[in-house]
């Protein structure tokens, strides 16, 4: 049970050691001398907003302040190995108003063990679950640099519903994990509002994940980001290219910019070339471009549903559209790919003007505007195509032939 008047003294006792006044410990704070004064009389306690920034100042843990006394000195505990167990459960607090969900299959919220979700699918015959985890990459570490907290939530779960969508899967729902040196609650309050909010957007739940906090494994300020998903489909109707075949359209959908893949290669070149950051391609800066969040497909793809002519999907992230449609194309056939129809963004062009970087570099690091493909019966392709246009561009930039390469390109991409 708390002690009002031994946690004012602690407090009084720790100011004046430091040889602050009310009013200086207050402007360190951005509080008034007064709220510093009803602390230090028992009037009133620190709010849970303003006590880890207390303990920083006074150079004690958030725990030892509520306790009113400094642990001893010689005794290990889990603050001074750096982790404050007050201050991490006030964070699980922020972070269950972004757990909650109207989705009535989401059967408990933040607390328990682990998640629990209704699979009860009346209308599937043989439901089947898609599963996958993911990661931003090395996008992330820009991102925490440059201000992006938010927006790399974004990336994390777009990429992952895409990554399950091209099967036929709806998404159900995410478990998010934030490894971290040390926790910043405004930090990692951002974090899950972003992956929630991520969630929302493609139609799933955020329903749990965990938030590990390792100060000698994981440097103070770094952020390790992963999540997975859960996703449905019926059994009869997967799409993993079985039923692909001689004369299907393979149609390219826009990309817009990076997405989550190729950021070694662009840190290098910004490494090399500073300047660059701030250059402006189609009016945004070079760090505007590359942080765009990765786009989403699952509404574009969710109302193609069903549909017979849609033979394979793939979503090109590291390996460019070789190395991903190769993926879906079965064998004795072969995606012949015209890289002149490839509609290439400006910031591509870019990097690659700027880096010195080879077409083949390029195609294999980089979606180079084509974030995902269809592969289509020639009779769907006009729908189909019309469909996707409500969402992002869509054009055909290949056909499947009997062959033995998977993916053979043919021409050249327009980098002018």
């Amino acid at each position: 049970m708390l002690d009002s008047r031994k946690v004012g003294s602690f407090i009084m006792d720790k100011r004046k050691a430091l040889g602050l006044t009310q009013q200086q410990l207050a402007d360190k704070l951005n509080v008034s001398f007064q709220a510093i004064s009803k602390w230090e009389n028992g009037i009133a306690y620190p709010n849970i907003e303003i006590l880890r920034d207390l303990a920083i100042v006074l150079n004690v843990s958030a725990d030892e302040i509520l306790a009113g006394s400094e642990r001893d000195t010689e005794g290990l505990s889990y603050s001074k190995a750096g982790i404050d167990i007050t201050y991490t459960d006030t964070i699980k607090k922020e972070m269950s108003r972004y757990l909650e969900t109207s989705d009535k299959r989401v059967l408990n919220g933040l607390g328990p063990f682990a998640s629990l979700y209704d699979i009860h699918f009346p209308e599937m015959k043989h439901p089947v679950l898609v599963l996958k985890s993911e990661e931003p990459g090395s996008k992330q570490k820009l991102a925490m640099e440059y201000g992006y907290t938010e927006s790399i939530c974004h990336d994390m779960v777009n990429h992952l519903v895409n990554d399950i969508v091209v099967m036929g899967a709806r998404p159900l729902a995410v478990l998010d994990t934030i490894v971290c040196g040390n926790a910043e609650k405004d930090t990692i309050k951002t974090l899950v509002k972003g992956v929630s909010e991520a969630c929302r957007l493609n139609e799933c739940a955020l329903v749990g994940g965990e938030t590990s906090i390792q100060p000698l494994v994981v440097e103070p300020g770094v952020y390790v980001l992963t999540s997975s998903i859960a996703g449905i489909v019926e059994k009869s109707k997967v799409i993993d290219g079985s039923a692909i075949e001689e004369g299907d359209a393979v149609l390219a959908v826009a990309s817009n910019g990076l997405h989550t893949n190729g950021y070694s290669l662009v840190r290098l070149l910004m490494d090399k070339m500073p300047q660059i950051k701030l250059d402006k391609i189609d009016g945004l800066t070079f760090i505007e471009q590359i942080m765009k969040p990765h786009t989403p497909y699952y509404k574009a793809i969710r109302g193609l549903s069903g549909r017979e002519g849609i033979h394979g999907m793939a979503h090109i992230t590291g390996g460019g559209i070789e190395g991903n449609l190769c993926r879906v194309i079965p064998d004795g056939l072969s995606a012949r790919i015209d890289l002149s129809k490839i509609k290439t963004l400006n910031i591509f062009k870019y990097i690659k003007n700027s880096g010195n970087i080879s077409d083949e570099e390029m195609l294999r690091t980089f979606n180079c505007g084509v974030g995902f493909n269809l592969v289509v019966s020639r009779r769907d392709t006009a729908a189909v195509m019309k469909h996707i246009h409500q969402f992002y561009a869509c054009y055909e930039i290949g056909t499947i032939e009997r062959g033995e390469k998977k993916v053979v390109f043919e021409k050249c991409m327009n980098w002018l």
